[in-house]
């Protein structure tokens, strides 16, 4: 299994940072390889990609999602991958936005990419593109504000992505990483 964790310092209140992560289908606009994601429903999203000349396929579900603090899902077929998103209030206009990522490398060339962490070099430049598009929009450009909580521990979600673990799960108290201070 692979695993990235990238970071970002965004110039934007963590309110408008959040609001737009959860604006999927703006995805293809700074994640390179997304060709397109259409929500599904409020926690089903459907991804088509292009990557190193593969179009894949694959649907996912947001696992645990709380406004202004982090989105999780996890495929629900194809691909296999989990991952969690949190952001981070620094102050008034500043906010630090964490990925966490885990996903299987299928291919050779996956399985190359990811020994030389070019699947790494991917998150942090899609995470930079996101910095740019937002600081240059000067807003988000909606917004979904529901919360969906995580499943109780030990259900279905780690198998159904494949035996990765479900990282909304991986803080029993707040539902995975948060800052050192509560109040952020």
């Amino acid at each position: 299994m692979a695993t990235v964790q990238e970071s970002i310092d965004v110039s934007a209140p963590v309110r408008a940072v959040y609001n737009q992560w959860t604006q999927f289908e703006t995805f293809p606009q700074f994640m390179g390889g997304v060709d397109s994601i259409t929500q599904t429903s409020d926690t089903h999203t459907h991804w088509v990609t292009s990557i190193g000349g593969v179009q894949r396929e694959f649907d996912a579900e947001i696992t645990e999602q709380h406004p202004d603090e982090r989105v999780a899902w996890k495929s629900t077929d194809g691909e296999s991958h989990a991952g969690v998103v949190t952001f981070h209030r620094l102050d008034e206009g500043t906010t630090r936005v964490m990925v966490q990522l885990d996903w299987h490398p299928q291919t050779f060339t996956e399985k190359v990419g990811s020994a030389v962490h070019a699947d790494s070099h991917q998150v942090k430049a899609d995470l930079k593109r996101f910095k740019d598009f937002i600081e240059n929009i000067g807003g988000e450009t909606g917004a979904w504000r529901g919360d969906v909580s995580a499943p109780p521990s030990g259900g279905t979600a780690t198998a159904a992505a494949g035996d990765l673990p479900d990282l909304s799960l991986d803080d029993p108290e707040s539902g995975g990483p948060r800052s050192e201070n509560p109040r952020l």
